[in-house]
């Protein structure tokens, strides 16, 4: 029985690691913003067919279908950093925290100073293949980088915008 219970919270706990129907995005910024599921349906929306998710061997581990994302770069720009100069923008990153601790870090620049405005999405719904516990979950994913494995952050739960010291 010992095991069985055992065995239950773990698998509650798994389930639930997957789970991000919200996100916050904190740290050096003037005010905290909570973003959920309805909030994201208020922003411009880009549609993705399918990306395929390739780990850092450049090996073929799933695909992910029928994308809906907000661009990043749109869901931040309204922020308003503690920066003391547009200058030291340069100094800040991102790190992007999964509900089981994963973490993907992106620069400010790497956001706001790039040529694109999709090249970094917070995902409201898409497909996996195989069927995978993510599926409608908040997530976030650089569809530019080679190995997209690398930064898909499954369950996006808190996004912290820190400045190097």
């Amino acid at each position: 029985m010992k095991y069985f219970l055992t065995f239950l919270f773990l698998s509650a706990l798994s389930v639930k690691a997957q789970e991000s129907k919200e996100f916050t995005v904190e740290g050096e910024l003037k005010k905290t913003m909570t973003v959920n599921l309805s909030s994201l349906a208020g922003f411009p929306s880009v549609k993705v067919d399918s990306i395929t998710i390739y780990n850092h061997l450049m090996q073929r581990k799933s695909s992910i279908k029928n994308i809906t994302a907000v661009p990043l770069k749109e869901l931040l720009s309204g922020l308003e950093i503690t920066s003391d100069s547009p200058k030291s923008l340069s100094e800040y990153y991102l790190v992007c925290t999964a509900t089981d601790g994963y973490k993907g870090v992106l620069s400010w620049n790497e956001v706001f100073n790039s040529s694109s405005d999709n090249n970094i999405l917070v995902l409201k719904s898409f497909d996996t293949e195989p069927q995978k516990a993510e599926k409608g979950n908040i997530a976030l994913l650089v569809p530019a980088d080679k190995a997209t494995g690398r930064r898909f952050v499954k369950g996006l739960h808190k996004i912290s915008i820190l400045r190097v010291n």
